[in-house]
């Protein structure tokens, strides 16, 4: 059974989401929807990058990902279906969807570019219908102009050499546990036979734990989480509050020789 997943900044107090899964049971009930998230944060490009890209590689491949985060978007970004990963996206072109893979995409094309419609409702009007019809098996070069690319923006990069590591924090979850962009394939090449001191708000720390439960309640923990990167918490607390740190607060790992 085919699968359309809904990422949006919507929220659930009103009927937006309801609305959108409306169009889409309406084109073909037969389809499965699963929610990725509607607690983006609203307008938030990065965080609903960051929730889809850690996501949507878990779902079987052909999954369509409806993606309507700030999805009104500026006056002259398109609408666009995009095949990559062997995965397909419906959204806006406003970075979000540069932001998940770096690999090149198989198929893109402009929604709305044949009879287009004119809408303050897009996520339901515009991608929802896309979505369905994706996801019916209609095929992506059908539902639009082909385009050559789409916007990417920069995401915040770690630098690193033999003696150090320095990231930031990406993502503070409902937790308060701190998402660095320090990934464990680094640290593991970096890391071989040498000391470490991992420095983060005046705090330093030389070990890094392999569970939550390493930790003492109201102690820090350092951890590789399931999507590979460092992830900074307390357990069974708030460690943004606690540690004082927020989005792109500095995370620096040193390496002795």
């Amino acid at each position: 059974m085919a699968i359309v997943t809904l990422l949006t900044d919507s929220g659930e107090s009103d009927h937006y989401v309801a609305a959108i899964k409306a169009k889409i049971l309406s084109t073909n009930p037969g389809l499965t929807l699963v929610d990725i998230s509607h607690q983006v944060e609203p307008c938030d490009i990065a965080h609903g990058a960051y929730v889809l890209k850690s996501v949507f590689r878990d779902f079987p491949k052909g999954s369509v990902h409806l993606v309507a985060v700030h999805s009104t978007g500026e006056p002259e970004s398109a609408y666009l279906a995009i095949q990559l990963e062997d995965h397909y996206f419906v959204g806006i072109d406003n970075g979000l969807l540069g932001l998940i893979s770096d690999k090149p995409h198989q198929n893109l094309v402009e929604l709305n570019s044949i009879n287009s419609i004119s809408t303050s409702f897009p996520e339901r009007d515009i991608l929802a219908q896309a979505a369905a019809r994706l996801a019916s098996g209609v095929t992506i070069t059908s539902l639009g102009k082909p385009l050559d690319d789409y916007r990417k923006l920069v995401a915040r990069l770690v630098k690193a050499t033999k003696r150090q590591i320095l990231g930031h924090v990406i993502r503070v979850d409902r937790f308060g546990n701190l998402i660095t962009n320090i990934d464990k394939s680094d640290f593991d090449i970096l890391s071989k036979g040498k000391l470490f001191t991992v420095q983060f708000g005046g705090e330093k720390f030389r070990r890094i734990h392999t569970s939550y439960h390493q930790a003492d309640q109201g102690d820090c923990f350092l951890l590789f989480n399931s999507a590979g990167l460092l992830e900074i918490g307390i357990y069974k607390g708030n460690a943004s509050e606690l540690l004082g740190l927020s989005y792109d607060s500095p995370v620096n790992i040193l390496f002795e020789e």
